[in-house]
């Protein structure tokens, strides 16, 4: 049985996108290519957006840290740590309002 602590990753992720000059970092908390499931621990700094893109077929987002908006069509959700959002199924973007980090899950 594997475990990680979220906790410990938030941290060291926020800290890297601080420094980065992206503004953003990520690390896959579970999955890849031989796996259906796939979980990636997204940090971003206060301002920086991952840009406009497809949904996956199935995704969602929790929340860890700090506050994001979800841009997508014509709606935005605003998330703070806790709260989760199923991604709706088409082109979105993701702003991070504060420096925050989320955990995105995506079923392939």
């Amino acid at each position: 049985m594997e475990s990680t602590s979220l906790t410990i990753l938030v941290r060291e992720q926020v800290d890297a996108a601080r420094a980065a000059s992206s503004g953003r970092a990520a690390v896959t908390v579970y999955g890849g290519r031989e796996h259906r499931l796939r979980q990636t621990l997204i940090a971003l700094r206060a301002g920086e957006r991952l840009g406009e893109h497809d949904a996956p077929d199935e995704a969602t987002l929790q929340v860890l840290e700090g506050e994001v908006a979800l841009h997508a069509g014509g709606d935005t959700w605003r998330g703070e740590a806790g709260d989760h959002l199923v991604i709706p199924p088409q082109r979105h973007d993701l702003e991070a309002l504060t420096d925050a980090a989320v955990l995105l899950t995506v079923a392939n």
